[in-house]
């Protein structure tokens, strides 16, 4: 077997994805957009005659928090929606979209490993079939549009000291967080502070991620808020009359991609990552077209269950009207032990204590789902080589003792076959009774919201939060923004704000450093600790493995 996964991905026999569309998924040639032979876009008018058709069950893939040791939450993903059609079941998965920012930064690829990946997996890593382009440029063309009214007269009466739309660019770039524009005179506008986040922090990815038409989009696109008058009246993407220009530039983004796994099933690749600065859900409209089209779906959550399984519940779950059967909580030997205290370097060696210290990740984020969110739950450890029998054996006691079913996957290395267990599993587990339930509900008041959220699913002892950001939480519940969902922006690495802490720390305090109102997504974001939402590249960033050989292969992607 290679060694990496792009030399995996490189021998996989792909099949012409109008053929998985036409065999797999009864979907005629003239219901695609193709791009090349091996992805293609699902037509709008194609989703909207699946209407009438009964909706499959949805598995939700979810983790403990991430560690620098990795655990795999999007090969599991793609390895149980194998594993489910290797046991003779109809299943899709349904992803989000890698980002180029972490992509040439710290992770790399996000398709998945070994023999559980989307393919083609260059093409997906690298621009795929535009989307983020088309919501980068829809986002820059609003702020492009702002500064363009205030250089021209400013009509509206644009308070330049209360302008809230930053510009974005999907790359890792930390020089670009604060920036002055309008430089150089009066033919350039007029100076003022700005910044950018990457386009997955974007409220337009957002809205594109959660619109259930082109209809919805260029409605939410309307609402998106900019800045304030001198008066502080709100100025909208309608006001300045370019939301049905920005429509424009996200039509085709708005359909779904459809491509397949290294077995030939179908997946469809549609909307951002990064749920610990975004909602970082696959899209409503992929989400609830692969139900249409399978009998299972699996679809995963960014990072820890208490980010992106809470989002993908509070925010997607809540607005969409859908619901998780069961969620899968992926977990390995390694990312425990490092929870457990033990360094990067000595993860490869048996450690039984330091193993059943970081258990107490898992077991906080199994209750959250179980007790504060109501779903059945089983837990998947993804198997490495350097694992042991004892500490195997130890993590089977220890969760069977929850009352949780725990399953080894061995999907990297062995495909679909390697999970056929967690299939089974995840089949029982669609049978049995589960009511959604929300970490808050929506009469709440904003900053009860993220007062429950903390203390509830975080461990909190309390939220706090300077005067003036507090202010900003009591103007939005006065101006009738109170029964919105709330969109924490905070380290994913620990259930607090201090990515140190592992484990499951507890009496911390949540400080919300700054509110950011998404209007048209429809949620109110809550930066909370040091996150940034323009994150900078490491030290030795991935750019620096990659290149081109003499005949044009990329090397250095993984």
């Amino acid at each position: 077997m290679p060694s990496t996964d792009i030399d995996i991905a490189r021998q996989a026999r792909m099949r012409r994805i109008t053929d998985i569309a036409r065999d797999r998924l009864g979907i005629a040639d003239e219901h695609l957009v193709p791009y090349g032979h091996y992805k293609a876009k699902v037509s709008l008018p194609y989703i909207d005659s699946l209407a009438d058709r009964p909706e499959g069950k949805l598995i939700l893939v979810t983790a403990i928090s991430p560690t620098p040791a990795g655990e795999g939450k999007t090969t599991t993903t793609v390895g149980l929606g194998d594993a489910l059609n290797f046991i003779g079941k109809k299943a899709m998965i349904a992803l989000r979209e890698p980002s180029l920012g972490p992509v040439f930064g710290l992770k790399g690829g996000a398709t998945g490993g070994g023999l559980a990946q989307v393919v083609p997996m260059e093409d997906i890593n690298l621009h795929f079939t535009g989307d983020f382009s088309a919501i980068g440029l829809a986002h820059n063309l609003l702020s492009a549009a702002l500064d363009n009214h205030v250089h021209h007269g400013n009509e509206l009466g644009i308070d330049v000291r209360r302008i809230g739309w930053r510009r974005v660019v999907d790359m890792n770039d930390r020089a670009l967080r604060q920036i002055t524009v309008g430089l150089g005179g009066p033919a350039n506008g007029f100076p003022r502070q700005d910044g950018f986040d990457i386009v997955v922090a974007s409220e337009v990815m957002a809205i594109l991620c959660l619109a259930t038409s082109l209809r919805d989009l260029k409605e939410r696109l309307g609402h998106i808020i900019v800045a304030e008058t001198r008066d502080r009246r709100p100025v909208r993407a309608s006001d300045l009359k370019v939301h049905g220009a920005m429509a424009v530039l996200l039509r085709d983004a708005l359909a779904p991609n459809l491509v397949q796994t290294i077995e030939n099933n179908p997946a469809l690749l549609h909307g951002g990552p990064f749920a610990n600065i975004a909602h970082g859900c696959n899209s409503v409209i992929a989400t609830r077209t692969a139900l249409k089209l399978a009998d299972y779906v699996v679809t995963e959550a960014g990072f820890g269950a208490d980010l992106g399984a809470e989002k993908f519940i509070d925010i997607k779950c809540r607005k969409s009207g859908l619901a998780p059967a069961c969620a899968v909580v992926v977990a390995t030997v390694r990312a425990l032990k490092y929870h457990g205290g033990v360094a990067l370097t000595g993860l490869g060696h048996e450690d039984l204590p330091a193993l059943e210290r970081g258990l107490s990740n898992l077991q906080r984020h199994l209750h959250n789902l179980r007790e504060v969110f109501g779903l059945p739950c089983v837990v998947s450890i993804n198997h490495f080589a350097s694992d042991t029998e004892a500490e195997h054996a130890l993590l089977r006691e220890r969760i069977g003792a929850l009352g949780v079913p725990v399953h080894t996957a061995r999907h990297w290395a062995e495909g679909g076959r390697g999970a056929a267990a967690l299939a089974h599993e995840v089949v029982r587990l669609c049978t049995q009774p589960s009511t959604l339930r929300f970490a808050y509900d929506d009469a709440d008041p904003l900053w009860e919201k993220v007062r429950k959220l903390a203390t509830r699913t975080y461990g909190a002892a309390d939220v706090t939060a300077s005067a003036g950001v507090k202010a900003q939480i009591d103007r939005l519940q006065q101006d009738g923004y109170g029964h919105l969902p709330v969109c924490v922006a905070k380290t994913q690495y620990s259930f607090s704000t201090d990515a140190t802490l592992r484990g499951a720390p507890s009496g911390h305090v949540l400080d919300v450093r700054e509110v950011r109102l998404a209007a048209g997504a429809e949620f109110v974001v809550m930066v909370c600790g040091d996150v940034m939402t323009m994150p900078g590249l490491p030290r030795v960033p991935a750019a620096e493995r990659m290149d081109l050989d003499d005949e044009g292969r990329i090397v250095g992607l993984s």
